[in-house]
């Protein structure tokens, strides 16, 4: 039996289509952009395709490295088969702490999460787990913001907190193929040539 998602989005004509069965496999249909004077499309999507090692990003402020730390250690065996990322010290910890390697950039106040924001947006980073902490200001609040917009203007998976990651990471999408929705920026990027 074939159940059926449909949601209208904001700009009006736009469908997007999620089909999933009983075994909760999720099929996704096509998706129709809002066409603007002209005909010329708003924006339409294109699949990017999430192979069945993910690159998973890895992130917690100094007040959830310990909540990371612990998550980590539960789900070693998970984690193992991906390829992993971090930011500088939590990357150090977790290296150590895990026993597996895992490419280390700068520490997030010093770039670190800008990093991963770039990665994301060339296509190297297939979801993030970062543990914020939402009682303490961060000298780089405005860099965590920026890191999470650009997660939400590609399509990335992010989970803020434990129990989201304990979703994730027990997905079946996790051991397998995934295609994923990215907008196709095209027109926009353009917008000016016309």
């Amino acid at each position: 039996m074939i159940f059926c998602l449909s949601l209208n989005l904001f700009w009006g004509t736009t469908f997007f289509l999620k089909l999933f069965d009983s075994s909760k496999k999720v099929y996704y249909t096509s998706i129709q952009a809002k066409t603007l004077e002209g005909g010329k499309n708003f924006m339409g999507y294109k699949k990017l395709a999430m192979g069945e090692k993910k690159k998973i990003a890895l992130v917690a402020h100094d007040n959830k490295k310990i909540d990371l730390l612990e998550w980590a250690k539960f789900n070693k065996d998970l984690l193992a088969q991906h390829e992993l990322y971090a930011t500088g010290t939590t990357g150090r910890l977790l290296e150590r702490e895990l026993d597996v390697e895992i490419s280390k950039l700068q520490s997030g106040p010093l770039g670190g999460d800008q990093q991963i924001g770039a990665k994301i947006a060339q296509g190297e980073i297939d979801f993030i787990i970062f543990f914020w902490d939402p009682l303490e200001p961060q000298p780089h609040d405005t860099d965590v913001k920026a890191l999470l917009r650009i997660a939400v203007v590609w399509n990335i998976p992010v989970a803020c907190n434990r129990a989201s990651a304990d979703f994730m990471i027990s997905s079946p999408l996790m051991s397998e193929e995934y295609q994923r929705f990215v907008p196709d920026y095209k027109n926009y990027r353009e917008r000016m040539k016309r």
